[in-house]
């Protein structure tokens, strides 16, 4: 036999591994077809479901100008993606068919298809897979947001004097992972705020990845809301729903829109833990690398708010505030006298290294050259700051009234001398950035307020001298206790409904109880104050009646009660001889004022009375009797009041001196008057503000252009009555007229070239507030007659006939604000071209504004921008 040769092999590993390729590669090319289909429908519908989003997102962008969402755009660049990968499989749907066909065919024996059909089928899955994902994440609740107008904001400084270290320091912890919260906690004025300004301002400066900055000012009355809104509007959260929104869907946008942001917060000045969460901040960590930092005075509200690094920020070192008092002070003022720089030693010693207080002072001394104008100086700074508190605004000329009743200024037997001196004593301050100016109204610093109170005592006894809980939330009075040695004090925007206890206050002067919920205060209260000038009661519109005790402030020279809920006025107030004050503005429940208690105020240089009772009935005898008692006060010198009543009216016009003193007239409800002749007003030549309202028969208001019968004789006679009485309204500044339902034009506005403000409401006949007719015959004689040239706001609500504003064009230099509202009829706005460029806003509805014609076409575009969508 020949040689045999056999090996024996084990068959179960390669059978096994047979079956598994086998089994693996057939169920892909068994699905081929099934697959090759389903992926085709599936991107189909991706497709849809692009095209939907799209069509959301361009909407978004075109009609709302927002800005689509960074997720949306990556699904969007996705499916793009995912379309082009599966266009090789799907591009020829008979092609790939056939290739799928021809690959289901096993020929060729087992090994010879299987790997290519694996490696298809195995892809094919993969894709559908794919498409079903992407179609699950292209469900957008929101495609787009709003965009915020600026992303970081530069803020204006002081220089950072000494405290490089310190923000050196923030700076590295700021670039830190780890450290997300930070807390800069240090006393009032040692410079948290510059320093976090500096940190605000270097975010702009210094290359970075935060998408936005967030600067809010928190202080004291913590109001959450309040950020709320101070973030939605640099988020662009804030749309015509938000103000509609709680604080919990108001959170929920925030969250929404910070959550896939890098966002820093800044929050200047909290006194408490400010709750993040219920803000809608995400809490700033390692992983959204996000940034808190915040100032306080207390180092407890820094681990309350759960700071990661805790800095304090010190005040300067003698050397370093010496240096910035010298600096501020200058030079020439510094060593222009001897006395001088110990003086200013000696001040720049108890401003205690207090950076802001080194500054403020020192700009208030800097144009002090004398030691005399130093000692004047510190003067001005105890009579100018006493009444302040910390972060509340006061009207100028409310302070200033204050100072009158304080004998503060008493230079001037007239108050206008007396307002003059009192502006000049504020611009002062406010150009030594002692206080804070805002159009009408100042504050002070608190920093400030604390130097001044200092100042403004003997020997540092500010305690003894001053008691200040200003929106302190108190429900009752401080214990009378502390009341005795204490000159002035103010319990504002406080809680307090009852004043029961007697208090012994002989140093009293200055008593503010304004903005409380006030009710009752007993017969004794006033009993002990003999020496209080000024007491202010105002917006406590619990308070129904004075006490009789009231009577006993002898010294009073300024009470404000306007506000209130007083029904009555004892006669006893009677006893008040000094009063130079007397505010009763806005009482409309005021319904009795006993006879010859006006009139009693022979030292009264104020009374406002605008809006005061709620008829013409508010003394026994009706306004004739109130007008009879106002003729009385000789010393009167501004007067505001609301006159019910035509007799009245007319009784008025009799006395020179209340046409000289009034300042603010509101002729109200006068009845069965057809016609009224305003010729009357062109003796009041310190009328500010005119309002006409409720006069639901007067149909037109006359301006009698010939004054006197010489003037009618004369062959020119209309012309020089309308020449005299082109500038006869010379001082009037607003004027309102409501609810009138018959007045049909206020031609005579034309004569008040000053005016600010024109405020028409409810005037249902109204067809031209300028007669074109008249206008015509009046430019005819008089050139040059500068109407509305000062014009700020034009205010038209409710005027279903009007048809005509101005036949000119209205200045545009200082116009501001045109509101329109249910004037169907107006088709034209006295505006032309040159106007669109002082950024003019016109709010109206947006039909209203669609009809509106235009002497051209680049006209309307230039004015596109200045409207907004005004929904009453």
């Amino acid at each position: 036999m020949g040689n045999i040769f056999s090996i024996s092999i084990s068959c179960d590993g390669i059978l096994s591994g047979c079956w598994d390729c086998t089994v693996g590669q057939a169920a892909y090319p068994c699905k081929l077809k099934s697959n090759l289909h389903d992926l085709q429908t599936a991107l189909e519908e991706l497709a849809d479901q692009k095209n939907d989003v799209q069509r959301r997102v361009e909407n978004a962008e075109q009609q709302q100008h927002l800005k689509r969402l960074d997720q949306v755009q990556r699904w969007v660049s996705r499916v793009e993606a995912m379309e082009a990968k599966v266009s090789s499989l799907v591009r020829d749907k008979d092609n790939s068919t056939q290739k799928v066909e021809k690959l289901c065919k096993f020929g060729g024996g087992l090994f010879s298809n299987c790997k290519t059909q694996y490696k298809f089928g195995k892809k094919l899955t993969k894709l559908l897979v794919e498409v079903n994902a992407l179609q699950r994440r292209g469900v957008f609740e929101v495609v787009a947001e709003r965009v915020p107008a600026a992303i970081m904001y530069e803020r204006s400084t002081e220089p950072t004097v000494g405290m490089d270290s310190t923000f050196g320091k923030v700076w590295g912890y700021l670039e830190e992972e780890q450290v997300g919260i930070i807390g800069l906690y240090g006393m009032g004025g040692v410079g948290k705020t510059t320093l976090l300004t500096k940190i605000n301002n270097n975010f702009l400066h210094t290359p970075n990845d935060f998408d936005i900055v967030i600067w809010i000012v928190v202080s004291k009355d913590l109001k959450l809301e309040n950020i709320q809104d101070s973030i939605g509007g640099k988020t662009g959260c804030c749309d015509d729903t938000w103000k509609d929104k709680d604080y919990l869907r108001k959170a929920e946008d925030i969250f929404r829109v910070l959550k896939s942001k890098k966002f820093a917060l800044l929050l200047d000045d909290i006194w408490e833990r400010v709750d993040l969460a219920k803000i809608g901040v995400p809490i700033p960590d390692r992983q959204n690398k996000s940034k808190l930092v915040f100032t306080t005075r207390s180092e407890e509200v820094c681990s309350r708010m759960g700071a990661h690094k805790k800095i304090k920020v010190e005040c300067l070192a003698w050397d370093r505030a010496w240096t910035l008092f010298q600096e501020k002070v200058g030079e020439e003022t510094l060593y222009i006298h001897p006395d001088i720089p110990k003086l200013a030693e000696i001040v720049a010693k108890e401003c205690d290294g207090l950076p802001l207080a080194l500054i403020t002072v020192g700009r208030a001394m800097a144009c002090k050259k004398t030691p005399q104008e130093w000692n004047h100086a510190i003067q001005v700074l105890k009579r100018s700051a006493s009444e302040f508190s910390e972060d509340f605004l006061i009207h100028k000329r409310r302070l200033i009234y204050c100072w009158v009743g304080e004998e503060i200024l008493d230079e001037y037997d007239d108050i206008t001398g007396a307002q003059n001196q009192g502006y000049d004593i504020i611009g002062t301050l406010v150009n030594a950035c002692l206080l804070e100016g805002r159009e009408d109204y100042v504050r002070m610093h608190d920093v400030i307020r604390d130097m001044a109170m200092w100042l403004a005592c003997e020997c540092g006894k500010a305690k003894e001298n001053f008691l200040v809980h200003t929106g302190a939330h108190l429900i009752e009075a401080p214990d009378f206790e502390k009341w005795k040695g204490v000159k002035r004090m103010s319990l504002m925007a406080n809680q307090i409904e009852n004043l029961v206890e007697r208090s012994i206050c002989p140093s009293l002067s200055t008593l503010f109880l304004t903005n409380n919920r006030l009710k009752m205060i007993s017969e004794g209260f006033f009993q002990h104050m003999p020496g209080l000038r000024v007491l202010d009661l105002s917006e406590n519109k619990g308070i129904t009646h004075l006490p009789v005790g009231i009577s006993k402030l002898k010294s009073l020279q300024y009470l404000n009660l306007s506000q209130t809920g007083i029904r009555d006025l004892p006669i006893e107030l009677k006893a008040l001889d000094k009063l130079k004050y007397l505010n009763l503005e806005f009482t409309s429940k005021l319904n009795m004022v006993p006879r010859n208690v006006i009139s009693s105020f022979l030292m009264l240089r104020v009374l406002r009375m605008y809006d005061c009772g709620s008829s013409d009935d508010i003394l026994f005898g009706g306004e004739e009797s109130l007008v009879e008692e106002l003729v009385c006060l000789k010393h009167l010198d501004v007067l505001t009041i609301t006159i019910r009543c035509v007799s009245a009216f007319k009784r008025f016009f009799t006395s020179l001196n209340l046409l000289t003193c009034t300042q603010v007239l509101c002729l109200e409800s006068f009845t069965c008057v057809s016609s009224l002749d305003i010729s009357l007003l062109t003796n009041m030549k310190r009328l500010d503000i005119l309002n006409i309202c409720d006069c639901e028969s007067m149909e037109d208001l006359k301006l009698d252009l010939v004054q006197d019968g010489a003037a009618a004789q004369a062959p020119n006679g209309p012309c020089n009555s309308i020449t005299m009485i082109k500038s006869c309204f010379h001082s009037l500044q607003r004027v309102s007229v409501y609810e009138c339902p018959k007045l049909k034009d206020l031609t005579w506005l034309i004569f008040a070239p000053n005016l600010v403000t024109i405020d028409i409401h409810d005037c249902p006949e109204m067809e031209q507030i300028i007669n074109c007719g008249q206008l015509s015959k009046v430019e005819e004689v008089v050139e040059d007659l500068s109407s509305f040239a000062k014009l700020n706001n034009l205010i038209l609500i409710n005027l279903p006939q009007l048809k005509s504003i101005y036949a000119n064009a209205l200045p545009s230099s200082y116009l501001k604000t045109i509101v329109v509202f249910n004037c169907p009829q107006l088709r034209q706005l006295p505006l032309d071209s040159s106007a669109s460029k002082r950024n003019i806003v016109i709010e109206g509805e947006e039909d209203w504004w669609n009809e509106l014609e235009w002497e051209a076409e680049a006209t309307r575009n230039d004015f596109l921008s200045s409207f907004r969508n005004l929904k009453l």
